[in-house]
């Protein structure tokens, strides 16, 4: 069984799901109708983009990571995993996490930043805690690049741990059907900044995650977090490093950083790795409500203005989760 992680301020059922939240998508069905459209309209301009992208490096990718389910996610693995997760949680990272009184009603659209790809342990560590609060009765889809859910092995967990590709017709699919996603839109850019960067919001001003919010008719859940970027300390971002191996031609890697990590010292940051033991702080922020006619998803200045309020109440928890720390590192 799962373990209730709700606050005693919140009333629980005898299952630990919170009296008075629903578990059932409760839109109105113009609006789920609205979602559905979209999801149908993603679906086909991504598979016209994949299928065009059929031969090489860069083809076999988008096939793999075109692959997904919304039902992918194994209880059954999560359970024999569990005990794993723990201790890395609970006690190398001595995780503390609040605010799951900020959570909506389902769907949501949880946005936030990470750190340490491709091992992004704070992105995983909400991944738990959630499963943890909610169980299967409100699975959460995490979401990752296309290159790590290519990777055989690596790809077919992500997908038993329930992660989609942070793709467009992924993400509408499951918020159509009324499923919480996890979505980090800064990548790469975000999780791989500098050290001397690590208690900065950067959405790397992509902005699609407030137009498919707008479209599904969800609100969005900001997720600010700190230390978790000192599990593997980014030196330098490698951004002409990864233009003079093409990366971001055959994987779409804009960066090719090198990393403080276990047992390697200073060395490429994919490497495999153990994490540092960092101190990981989180926090969903109060949800960023939107109108939901689907004709402001091209209306650049709301878009904008969304965006902006998303990524400034990300710094603002930040800021205020960086106030707690004991130590300069690890605290």
């Amino acid at each position: 069984m799962y373990q209730s992680n709700w606050p005693a301020c919140i009333a629980a059922d005898s299952t630990g799901y919170p009296v008075g939240m629903s578990a059932s998508d409760l839109r109105p069905e113009e609006v789920r109708q609205q979602a559905k459209r979209h999801a149908d309209q993603a679906r086909a301009t991504m598979g016209n983009k994949r299928d065009k992208q059929d031969g090489g490096l860069s083809g076999w990718v988008a096939k793999r990571a075109g692959e997904w389910d919304l039902d992918g996610q194994d209880e059954t693995t999560m359970h024999r995993h569990k005990f794993v997760w723990n201790l890395l949680v609970d006690y190398w990272f001595r995780m503390e996490i609040d605010g799951w009184e900020n959570i909506p009603e389902p769907p949501v659209l949880l946005v936030g930043i990470h750190s340490g790809a491709p091992f992004v342990w704070d992105a995983w560590t909400v991944g738990l805690q959630w499963w943890r609060t909610f169980g299967p009765e409100r699975p959460l889809h995490g979401t990752a690049h296309d290159a790590l859910m290519a990777i055989p092995g690596i790809g077919r967990y992500f997908r038993s741990m329930g992660v989609l590709p942070a793709a467009p017709d992924a993400i509408a699919t499951a918020l159509a059907g009324g499923r919480d996603v996890a979505l980090w839109p800064g990548g790469e850019v975000d999780s791989l900044r500098p050290w001397t960067e690590r208690d900065r919001a950067n959405l790397a001003g992509r902005k699609g995650f407030v137009k498919m919010a707008i479209r599904a008719g969800v609100p969005i859940v900001p997720i600010a977090t700190v230390g978790g970027a000192d599990a593997m300390p980014v030196l330098i971002r490698g951004d002409r490093l990864s233009r003079a191996l093409q990366l971001d031609r055959l994987l779409r890697l804009k960066v090719f950083p090198l990393a403080i990590s276990l047992p390697w010292g200073i060395a490429p940051a994919a490497l495999p790795q153990l994490p540092l033991p960092a101190k990981i702080r989180t926090r969903f922020m109060p949800a960023v409500e939107l109108d939901h006619d689907p004709a402001r998803a091209d209306d650049d200045a709301y878009v904008d203005s969304k965006y902006g309020e998303v990524e400034d109440t990300i710094q603002r928890g930040m800021d205020a989760l960086t106030r707690k720390r004991a130590l300069p590192l690890f605290g």
